[in-house]
């Protein structure tokens, strides 16, 4: 990560950015890095990761053994707080867990956050992909049927950067990562109002996606169901799953519009 990769405005204080960006590189396979670690995932030398790294253990963000760091509860205070301080969220889970009770399968919603989508719902009734998904997780909005849900609202300008920016892998045989393609198929979302995914993010894991619009009219999230495609034909996750999901949709929406 380069120290000035992009331009900054006069308000914009370097210093926070290098400190989030930290602990950032912290993750499900990275939970604990020595100093040279965070060094080289940073871009920064040694002495600039030595500064921050002994900045948020001191704020108690981030612990050490002496060798290793690694970050410590304290940060989930950072997510709780936009977690409780947003109504959609509360909102969403409640409908998402009656929604997936009746199916019987893995409901969630999501927002658009850089290249991917961002977990902000979850109530799983199995496990169906090799990542265990939870609140938070991430996940490339490119080859997810909640993600390209939010990125068909995109204006044109938009989405022509984001496909522009971010690259794109085959994560299976079925994903599509050509710029044209996308951009057709998420034409084809915008229409629709609803987006697809067939075994594109994880071989036999499939779903479905419809936009949450907030009181004004503006999407702000996405919802999703997914299903494995031994349990449920992608003939049925459209026919049968997708008229539930939009009607608690529909629920979830009514509910954002009583808010204050």
């Amino acid at each position: 990560m380069p120290e000035d990769s992009h331009e900054k405005s006069k308000n914009f204080v370097q210093s926070m950015e290098r400190g989030l960006s930290v602990m950032k590189v912290f993750n499900a396979e990275n939970h604990r890095l020595t100093l040279s670690e965070v060094a080289d995932l940073t871009g920064y030398t040694r002495a600039t990761a030595r500064r921050f790294l002994l900045t948020l253990e001191e704020l108690n963000y981030i612990g050490s053994t002496g060798r290793f760091f690694f970050l410590r509860p304290k940060v989930l205070e950072l997510g709780y707080a936009y977690l409780s301080s947003y109504s959609l969220v509360s909102i969403a889970q409640n409908h998402l867990e009656l929604l997936a009770e009746e199916l019987r399968e893995s409901c969630s919603a999501s927002v658009l956050e850089g290249e991917n989508v961002i977990y902000i719902c979850r109530a799983a009734t199995n496990r169906i992909m090799t990542v265990n998904l939870s609140v938070g997780h991430q996940l490339p909005a490119y080859a997810t049927s909640m993600g390209r849900t939010l990125l068909a609202a995109l204006p044109e300008k938009e989405l022509d950067q984001f496909l522009a920016k971010y690259k794109r892998k085959k994560l299976t045989a079925k994903t599509i990562i050509d710029a044209a393609e996308l951009k057709e198929l998420l034409k084809d979302v915008r229409e629709k109002g609803w987006a697809m995914n067939n075994q594109e993010l994880e071989e036999g894991v499939q779903s479905v996606s419809v936009p949450i619009h907030d009181k004004t009219g503006k999407i702000v999230a996405a919802a999703n169901v997914s299903a494995h495609a031994t349990r449920v034909s992608i003939e049925d996750l459209e026919k049968k799953f997708l008229p539930k999901l939009q009607a608690t949709v529909a629920e979830i929406e009514k509910d954002l519009s009583h808010q204050l």
